[in-house]
């Protein structure tokens, strides 16, 4: 069995290329809920659905998110609202684009929530409903939502995630980041993480992909406590992030955006980082940060690189387990 804790678009392209090489039914995808959002109404888990959309092979692929071939019907539709909307009003949010069908799977689930179901079992539903043969697990069905204050020319503002990564298209300095929540949300994935041969970190935003999974009770003991089978790839390559601003967030909270970086924060739950042949240079220094450290290409372009990566990650582990 194999955990893979997961973000948005790396972790989904990593996850694509892992069906490839082992049976996917042997794979759980632990997903990050701290990005989920109530908008226009509707229940939105953004890096659920890239996960869902990619492995299915229905992604936007331009995007990286949201489904290929969509129309925007809707969306446009709702701008005939905005000049009668009360200034304290969120109706009519065009700022977050939601695809008209996309739109049918945020009904979905916002409809079986209303009915009590929980956000685990809808989640497999629609799972099943796009054919995956992984597992798929929202990482708590409790309130879990990601804030983050970010600095203006006034002073400091907190806002939701989504307000500051779409809103305000992650152009703004962050300050901190919080998680409201995470003191009474229970993980749903623990048995998991004991279970598996295998527990991979794939390459998404330490800090606010994987920050909020491991935010929740118990998880980095969990994960401590099988460091030797926990690897994660670095989402840092060459002081870059490939897609979007875990870079500048590292840097603007004061931490080094580098794959040592990621080996500083990743160190007390994990055995073994992957970093990209750009990096090699940096070896020596992951190591002295007390993983072992394995060099790939890690530049997910095509299903194949990114087969090949999973290939790797996945022996970095198992072979030493033997």
């Amino acid at each position: 069995m194999i955990t893979v804790l997961a973000g948005g678009v790396g972790a989904a392209r990593f996850l694509r290329g892992l069906v490839t090489i082992v049976d996917p039914a042997t794979i759980t995808a632990v997903v990050n809920t701290g990005d989920d959002s109530l908008i226009n109404g509707l229940r939105v888990s953004p890096d659920l659905d890239t996960v869902t959309y990619t492995v299915a092979g229905a992604i936007d692929a331009e995007r990286g998110w949201g489904l290929g071939d969509e129309s925007w019907r809707v969306m446009e539709s709702l701008g005939r609202y905005a000049s009668v909307r009360p200034d304290a009003s969120d109706a009519a949010n065009t700022w977050f684009n939601l695809g008209d069908r996309d739109l049918a799977t945020h009904l979905y689930r916002t409809a079986r929530l209303h009915e009590g179901a929980t956000l685990s079992a809808v989640t497999d539903e629609i799972r099943r409903a796009w054919g995956l043969r992984i597992g798929l697990v929202p990482m708590t069905d409790d309130r879990f939502e990601t804030m983050i204050e970010i600095v203006e020319e006034s002073g400091f503002r907190t806002v939701p995630f989504q307000e500051y990564f779409v809103g305000l298209r992650h152009g703004v300095p962050v300050r901190s980041i919080g998680f409201a929540g995470a003191e009474s949300a229970r993980p749903n994935f623990l048995p998991l993480v004991n279970e598996s041969e295998a527990i991979v970190i794939a390459p998404s935003n330490p800090l606010v992909s994987i920050g909020p999974i491991r935010a929740l009770a118990g998880v980095d003991d969990s994960l401590a406590a099988n460091r030797e089978r926990v690897v994660a790839i670095s989402p840092i390559i060459a002081g870059a992030a490939i897609k979007g601003p875990a870079d500048r967030m590292l840097g603007e909270l004061g931490m080094e955006a580098s794959a040592v970086g990621v080996a500083r924060l990743y160190a007390p739950v994990c055995g073994t980082l992957v970093i990209d042949a750009q990096d090699a240079h940096l070896a020596s220094a992951v190591e002295a940060e007390g993983v072992r450290c394995i060099v790939t290409d890690t530049i997910m372009s095509t299903p194949g690189v990114a087969g090949d990566l999973a290939r790797v990650t996945l022996a970095a582990v198992l072979e030493k387990g033997r």
